[in-house]
């Protein structure tokens, strides 16, 4: 997907539902994100994580310090919750 139709699609989506689309900072972060969970813990907890983060910040979290907190608790559950 082409960064230019993930921001219309963003924009799009957003509106439909009464929020600010996230900036290109932003959602690369998010992506990151989701990646650091599907491999560190495993592929369906990615957009369920994206979803707590939406969850946080909706709550008035601060969204930078949420994903953070979220990306070293995926790095330091690698592995342990399908194993465990």
């Amino acid at each position: 997907m082409s960064d230019e139709l993930l921001a219309d699609w963003m924009e799009r989506a957003a509106a439909t539902v009464g929020v600010s689309a996230p900036g290109a900072e932003e959602r690369a972060a998010l992506l990151d994100l989701a990646k650091t969970v599907a491999h560190g813990v495993a592929r369906p907890a990615a957009p369920l994580t994206l979803f707590l983060v939406g969850l946080a910040v909706g709550g008035g979290a601060d969204p930078q310090r949420t994903r953070e907190v979220l990306g070293r608790l995926a790095t330091r559950a690698e592995g342990t919750i399908e194993s465990g």
